[in-house]
């Protein structure tokens, strides 16, 4: 499996924003120049370990939640962001949310299952 560069880039930037950081800032943060972080935002670059390493330690998240796309033994991770998700919702927002996930999960295996 090849890693995908770009679900990477866009989890890089999701965390960046919830952190209050600019570009700018965490380039200073991992040791990284702003341009090489716009790069690697947009998926158009791909980014060295060493790299993955400073940035996941900037954002203060570990490397496994921005590879989590390529890696398919990560169920945990997606089920930490879930929560984290839900960890504010109303209990109408938690029902109607609950109600959505049930019906797509229907339907994904119905497609699945060619049905």
């Amino acid at each position: 499996m090849e890693l995908d560069y770009q679900a990477i880039g866009v989890r890089i930037r999701r965390l960046r924003k919830e952190r209050g950081l600019t570009q700018q800032m965490l380039a200073e943060m991992s040791s990284q120049e702003p341009s090489n972080i716009s790069h690697i935002e947009r998926g158009a670059t791909k980014l060295s370990l060493p790299t993955l390493v400073s940035i996941a330690n900037a954002l203060g998240v570990t490397v496994d939640q921005l590879l989590c796309d390529s890696l398919p033994a990560t169920r945990s991770v997606f089920e930490t962001e879930a929560a984290h998700i839900l960890s504010d919702c109303s209990h109408l927002e938690l029902k109607i949310i609950t109600e959505t996930i049930r019906t797509l999960k229907e339907n994904l295996r119905r497609v699945k299952l060619g049905e």
